[in-house]
């Protein structure tokens, strides 16, 4: 064990992934260097998650775990969890420090900040990503107030980053030579309203688009994270159809396909009939993507009828994948009190439904990109690339001499034990 090194661990999010790539950065500006193990570090980081009570509990095993592995080393926690549950945190023997999201920027400023500390006023920035594919967070926080959600308690306001800092961030990472960029926030249908311009999410996709198109037009690609049903207008599809950067994949946060239910999440901004006019007016201008979705089964007072609903929109729609979660109380919010809750053996297997009629559907579209000439991939490892249509593609070739970021074109040609083969014919797109 060397205070020379550090760890970093990370739980949860994208946007979670971000900071810690951001964080890592700071620290080795310190001075620290990046441990191969925890064992050789002086400091351990876990940037960690509070969104379900799985999360939690996974938490602590991890915390359990490192400091087996390292006990000697500083242990410190931040993140969702650390915001929420900072008192009980820092209560833990393998714990030395709780750095609470809200003061996860310190960190930024010193390995191991003084909790009584002001802020440093730095900002997350990064230049480089542990993945081929960096993620990019352009908005942090959310006022939504959805009855189950414990965000807006852990991330606070929105806060969005001008279109300016997110475009020279890009071009960082492009010029360092990743082609692919993440775009990502919290509530990303509320970026800008905490900007004097009032520019939304759509706004800075056609700038960033304006600024990047003319020189990396077929050489990079834009992937949006989870977007929010209400996102889905006739301008927003209006500009992903005419955009040349965006992959046509596109994630949705439905939640679920029954009114009701969406109305007591605090989801009544839309209705899981905007999916389906997505659909259809997109399939006008791009005839093939692919699209994802975010389901919370077992809510409170979620009827068997009421999860049919849901189930029947999984099956209109052309998802290739989806996210099944079951519902857990969250503390602190309105639903967690509610008295009609969902017994965990119904929830888990209305969940096991629903991953049913997903597997079907990822298996469909796994045939139908079979009928594809071409495949961009960017390579996450030398046999594994992903493919713009959110599919992950293997080669079996083993001496092409491929490593993580290369870009190829590449022809599928069998599927073999679930996975999607494909063949190289150009390492370039």
């Amino acid at each position: 064990m060397s205070s020379a090194y550090f760890f970093m661990t990370t739980l949860g999010c994208r946007v979670n992934q971000y900071e810690s790539q951001a964080i890592s950065e700071a620290l080795q500006r310190q001075g620290l260097v990046p441990a191969d193990g925890p064992e050789q570090a002086g400091y351990i980081y876990v940037n960690s998650c509070a969104v379900t009570a799985r999360a939690v509990k996974d938490l602590k095993k991890t915390l359990r775990r490192l400091r087996v592995q390292a006990p000697q080393a500083r242990i410190i926690v931040t993140g969702c969890a650390a915001q929420i549950f900072e008192e009980e945190l820092g209560a833990l023997e393998e714990v030395d420090l709780v750095v609470p999201q809200s003061r996860k920027t310190s960190i930024l400023a010193s390995p191991f900040p003084d909790p009584d500390a002001g802020d440093p006023g730095l900002d997350y920035w990064i230049t480089s990503y542990f993945r081929a594919r960096p993620v990019v967070k352009v908005q942090d926080g959310c006022s939504r107030g959805c009855s189950y959600c414990i965000v807006p308690a852990s991330r606070g306001a929105p806060v969005s980053r001008p279109p300016e800092v997110v475009l020279r961030e890009i071009q960082g990472l492009l010029n360092r030579g990743y082609r692919e960029i993440v775009i990502s926030g919290i509530n990303l249908s509320m970026y800008g309203v905490d900007l004097n311009t009032r520019e939304d999410f759509w706004d800075l996709i056609c700038y960033l688009e304006k600024n990047l198109a003319s020189e990396w037009e077929d050489r990079m690609r834009l992937r949006l994270s989870s977007l929010d049903p209400a996102m889905l207008d006739s301008r927003g599809i209006d500009i992903i159809s005419s955009s040349v950067l965006i992959c046509p994949h596109f994630h949705l946060s439905l939640q679920s396909g029954c009114t009701w239910v969406l109305t007591r999440m605090g989801r009544d901004h839309y209705h899981p009939a905007k999916a389906i006019f997505f659909v259809e007016r997109l399939e006008r201008t791009i005839p093939f993507y692919s699209m994802g979705a975010d389901f919370l089964v077992g809510f409170p007072g979620e009827k068997p009828d009421y999860f049919e609903r849901t189930l029947k929109l999984t099956e209109a729609l052309p998802l290739s994948y989806g996210h099944v979660f079951t519902y857990s109380p969250r503390p602190g919010t309105r639903a967690a009190r509610w008295p009609d809750q969902i017994a965990q053996h119904v929830k888990e297997k209305r969940a096991r439904e629903l991953k049913e009629v997903l597997k079907h559907k990822r298996q469909h579209f796994t045939s139908k990109l079979l009928r594809e000439d071409k495949l961009r991939l960017i390579m996450e490892t030398p046999y594994k690339g992903m493919s713009e249509y959110y599919m992950d593609c293997f080669i079996e070739d083993q001496n092409l001499g491929l490593k993580p970021g290369d870009t190829v074109s590449a022809a599928p040609y069998k599927i073999q034990e679930s996975k999607l083969m494909v063949e190289v014919f150009s390492q370039y797109w």
